[in-house]
Order: structure tokens, then C-alpha cells, then sequence
């Protein structure tokens, strides 16, 4: 007889020993992973090797929001834009703007101030195609809403609604500069509020039961958000698309069955200062941008020509950037308002600079991708040292970008000189996600943590006058030992292989690195020639693999794959090792 398994609620626990402890301690919310749909076929093949179909999973994926944020300390401005090099003196990070700086401590520019200035405005995807322009009446643009109540909605997409019982007196006496979470695991969706009570942290606003769909990722319109509206982007295993307003609690479909592109959806982002506009990373390796206003239609690609060759000795399965649709393409009716492929891969993440301008994209044949979206071209290319790519974030001021990956390495890039400036070791295993404290950074210093299947939780701090290469004899050593050794499968050696195109040059100004010199197939850098940094941090916080992070003013927040998600508190204090968390 088979016994049907059951939902269960969240619980919250405080868990208590040096092991849980950080600083200080942390909270334990632990988010109910639902069971298999009744109308699944719930055995499994336990033959590892077996190419049956297994829906894919995510773990659990976090978005942060509150109606009033309260902002981080200011980037220092930036005084100096002559220079792309940086000074390598060392400074401490600082905790604000009020305490003194070092006399001997200068500026060095930033990509993002330097085309912020260039520009004098943050560009708007599609401003140059009237077609992608909303209309505007009378009354001002007319937005359309999602209209289906998702309570009391019969589609067969959605197996059980859960509102909790005081939901709409908690919507509309919620404190605007509490701290709510939105959080996917499986085939379920909960919205919680976690400046609550300690036990109310455990109960959800509303939780959302899919049928035969998980739900890999989702994202919050900060362009839209207000006191009383709240656009969520949901993307699923089935393709589809959900259309998600938190406070009314309607919805709308997009991709319906599949109608534009059959590939699950593993990530998904509202393109930056557009109130109807996404961009969501098909599993196939296809970048689409929808419109949440736009009916779909079956597509047919416009164009298939790649905008640029295959430089001889790329791996045959990486593809440069093909144009399936521009978004200046007349045919603006319906979905997609622009479609790219990318690879024959996996998109495994992909973010948007702070300038607005770029899109950093990482795979799963161990590719990182610089696209210049706004007008759709490919500009460099980085190998991982092997394996594939798994997360990427930007500096909050676009200078740097992270990535971490199946190398067990994070690697720090720089986007102006258009080169790999660090790897950082630390992890035992994958790592699954990288992201920047922006409490704990300056134009010079920034502090950013990691966290991977190893179960740990790495904190670094970077700047550039804290990286080494290593020591002249140790590549000799170690030349003397690899020299004769294959490079990696798909993969070309720095100090034997040119760059592909043209070789990077870290004495151009950043608008001729980027815009001037077009696309750079970069090779892999050896680790003899490579900084390493080391990290501050290394602590194992969770029974397992962990699967975000994410950092608050008061908290450091990780969740892992089983759906525990852990609230770390900041001392209020420096503790005696002189680490601020």
C-alpha cells in the first residue's frame, strides 16, 4: 500500500553550541519541503547512472524586501577618473562615512562613475524602438494587473493556496521598514516575515502549491514596488512563467504550455528600471526578454546568423551570442520581445552591472559572458579553470565581478581591465552562491562572502593591494612540472596560447576596453601567474549543502538545500579577533 506523504508546517528553532555560533548566534527557520504531487509516479530509478527525466531542483532561492530599505553607507566619490590602474596601498574597511581615512589613501575610478558620467543618465533597455515605448493617455500610462485571484483560482498549474489566517491584517499593519522574505523550495512558494516575533518567523503570509511544477526562481520589481503593490517573476521547471502580485494576490501566466521556449527556467530577473520588462535564462542556453503586458505567440526566430565567429581553438560546444530576436525587431505584438542563445548549455546565473549597461552571464561548459544588452553584443569571454560556473554577482560600484563554481573556487574579474585579478581557495566543494556585503564596502574595500555544497560559509576581504602572485621561484618550480602537462579539456594555456582575438590591455581607459576593441575570447590563467587571496572566514554552519547568502544591515542570511534558513546576527561590537562580521 502506498502511503501518501503529507505537508508539513515550518518550524523555528535557536540552535545553541559553538558550532551554531558565529559571533553571537542565529535563528533557524526551517521551511516545510513539500512532498511529491499524489498524481506523481514517485519511484525513483536508485541507479545513479540512469538518463531518466528527473525534474530539476534549485534548493532554496531568497529575495529580500522591505517598502522602506534602509541604504548602505555611501561609496566614497570618486575623485580621480585618470587612471584604470589601481593603487595597491592596503586600508582597513571601514564601518562609516563619519570615521577618518588614511593620509596617504587616494582615489581610483570606477566603470560605473566613468560611463555614469560619460552618459549623465542610467540607459532604458529598447529606448531607441518606439514599439517597446508604453503608451500614454490621459490619465498617464495605463498599467495592466494580473486578474485572476490566485485563492481562488481552479487551475490545474496550482495544487493548494495557503493564506495564513490573519494575512490581510498583517498586510495592511506590517511595519514599512520590516524585513519580509520570498522564498522558493521545490514545488512551493512561501512568503514570509521575518521581523516578526521568534515564532511568528515560522508562519507564512501565504504559501503556494504547484502540481507538477518546482519552482527554480523569482525576483521582485523594485521599480514597482510600494507600500501596497508588489510585482513577483516566478520561473518553473515547466517553463512557465508566473506573474505574481504579493498584496492582491493575483496572478497572471506567461509561456503558458510552453508556447515560446520548452526549457525549464533557472533563472529570472527584472531588467533594471523597467516596470513590465524581464529577463529570464531557459535551461537550453537561451537568454528571452518578456513583457508581463504582452500576449504569447508560438516564435519563429527572425535571425540565426551568429554576430560573431567561432575563434579557432573555443570548445565546440560554446557558441558566441546569436540573435534569435533583436529587440529592435518590428514585430513587437507579442512575446518574446527579444530572444539570444548564448550556449549549448546550461545558464546557470546571470547579473546586471550597477551602471545598468551590462549583463555578466555564467554556464555550465565553464564560460563567464560579458554581454553589452542594451545593444546586444558580446564583448569578452572567461574559462573557468575547469568545470563549470555556478554564480556570479557585481561589486556594488561595477568594478569587479565574482563567480564561483564547480573549481571550488571563487574568481575575482575585473571588468575595466579586462582580466582575472584573483582566485580565492577555500571551498571543499561546489560553490553555490557569492555575493558582496554592501555594509562593509568602499570604493577601495569590499568585503564578500561565499557559501557551497562544502556546507561552510567563507567571508573575504579584497582589495587590491592585499593580492600576491606567487613567488618567481614557485613558477619556475611549477612550470618545470606542468610544462609538459595538457591544459584543461576545451581549454588554452595562458603563457602558451595568445589571446584569441586581441589581448587584453590594462593601460586602456575603460571606454576603449569595453567598447572599443570588441569581443575577447580570454584564455584560462594559470595558477602560477594568478593572485590568490585567502579568506577571513571559514566555518561550516549548516548539516547541508548550502544554496544562498545574502547580507542585511543587522543579519548575515543563509538558506540551504533541505530549506533551513539561518539568521545570523551581527555583533554589535568588535569581538576580540579583530573580524567584524
Amino acid at each position: 500500500m502506498t502511503t501518501i506523504a503529507l505537508d508539513t508546517s515550518n518550524t523555528i528553532g535557536h540552535p545553541s553550541g559553538p558550532e551554531y555560533q558565529l559571533a553571537v548566534g542565529e535563528d533557524d527557520v526551517h521551511l516545510a519541503t513539500p512532498p511529491p504531487h499524489p498524481s506523481e509516479h514517485t519511484n525513483t530509478n536508485p541507479n545513479p547512472l540512469s538518463t531518466a527525466p528527473v525534474r530539476p531542483t534549485a534548493g532554496v532561492r531568497i529575495s529580500l524586501f522591505r517598502t522602506n530599505p534602509r541604504k548602505p553607507p555611501h561609496l566614497y566619490k570618486i575623485a580621480n577618473l585618470g587612471s584604470t590602474r589601481s593603487n595597491l596601498a592596503t586600508f582597513s574597511i571601514k564601518e562609516s562615512e563619519k570615521e577618518s581615512r588614511s593620509s596617504h589613501e587616494t582615489s581610483s575610478d570606477g566603470l560605473a562613475a566613468h560611463m555614469a558620467n560619460a552618459a549623465g543618465r542610467t540607459p532604458v533597455f529598447g529606448e531607441d524602438n518606439v514599439l517597446l515605448t508604453p503608451t500614454v493617455g490621459k490619465d498617464g500610462v495605463k498599467r495592466k494587473k494580473p486578474k485572476t485571484n490566485i485563492v481562488k483560482s481552479n487551475s490545474s498549474f496550482i495544487s493548494r493556496v495557503m493564506p495564513h489566517e490573519t494575512m490581510t491584517k498583517h498586510i495592511h499593519e506590517y511595519n514599512p521598514e520590516g524585513l519580509f522574505a520570498f522564498a522558493n523550495i521545490n514545488r512551493a512558494f512561501q512568503w514570509l516575515d521575518l521581523s516578526s516575533n521568534y515564532e511568528s518567523k515560522a508562519q507564512h503570509i501565504i504559501k503556494i502549491l504547484f502540481s507538477k511544477a518546482n519552482m527554480l526562481c523569482h525576483d521582485i520589481n523594485l521599480s514597482t514596488k510600494g507600500s501596497n503593490h508588489l510585482d513577483i517573476i516566478m520561473g518553473a521547471s515547466t517553463a512557465d512563467i508566473m506573474w505574481f502580485e504579493a498584496f492582491s494576490q493575483k496572478y497572471a501566466r506567461i509561456n503558458k504550455n510552453a508556447v515560446i521556449n520548452p526549457s525549464p527556467i533557472y533563472q529570472i530577473r527584472w531588467l533594471p528600471g523597467s516596470e513590465n520588462l524581464f529577463l529570464a535564462a531557459h535551461m537550453d542556453g537561451t537568454l528571452i526578454v518578456y513583457d508581463k503586458e504582452r500576449d504569447d505567440a508560438a516564435f519563429v526566430p527572425e535571425e540565426t546568423n551568429p554576430l560573431v565567429s567561432l575563434s579557432k581553438g573555443s570548445s565546440p560546444d560554446h557558441r558566441p551570442l546569436q540573435v534569435k530576436k533583436s529587440l529592435n525587431s518590428r514585430n513587437q505584438k507579442s512575446n518574446p520581445v527579444a530572444s539570444w542563445k548564448i550556449s549549448n548549455h546550461r545558464i546557470n546565473d546571470f547579473a546586471f552591472s550597477p551602471d545598468c549597461r551590462h549583463l555578466a552571464v555564467v554556464t555550465e561548459d565553464g564560460y563567464l559572458q560579458i554581454i553589452d544588452y542594451l545593444n546586444e553584443q558580446l564583448t569578452d569571454i572567461y574559462p573557468s579553470y575547469y568545470g563549470g560556473f555556478i554564480c556570479v554577482c557585481w561589486s556594488p560600484d561595477g568594478k569587479y565581478i565574482l563567480t564561483g563554481g564547480q573549481d571550488d573556487l571563487v574568481s575575482i574579474w575585473s571588468l575595466s581591465e579586462r582580466r582575472l585579478v584573483a582566485r580565492c581557495p577555500g571551498h571543499h566543494s561546489w560553490v553555490s552562491c557569492v555575493a558582496f556585503d554592501r555594509w562593509r564596502c568602499d570604493e577601495r574595500n569590499y568585503r564578500f562572502g561565499s557559501v557551497g555544497e562544502d556546507r561552510r560559509l567563507l567571508l573575504w576581504d579584497f582589495n587590491v593591494g592585499m593580492l600576491h602572485r606567487p613567488k618567481a621561484l614557485s613558477v619556475r618550480q611549477r612550470a618545470s612540472i606542468s610544462s609538459h602537462a595538457p591544459p584543461p579539456l576545451g581549454r588554452n594555456r595562458a603563457e602558451s596560447q595568445p589571446t584569441m582575438r586581441f589581448r587584453s590591455n590594462s593601460n586602456l581607459t575603460a571606454a576603449e576596453s569595453v567598447d572599443g576593441e570588441g569581443l575577447l575570447e580570454h584564455p584560462v590563467e594559470s595558477r602560477t601567474r594568478t593572485a590568490e587571496l585567502p579568506p577571513v572566514l571559514s566555518k561550516i554552519i549548516d548539516d547541508d549543502p548550502l544554496s544562498w547568502l545574502g547580507f542585511e544591515e543587522d543579519y548575515v542570511i543563509t538558506a540551504c538545500a533541505h530549506g533551513h534558513i539561518r539568521l545570523w546576527k551581527r555583533p554589535q561590537e568588535t569581538i576580540s579577533s579583530g573580524l567584524i562580521v
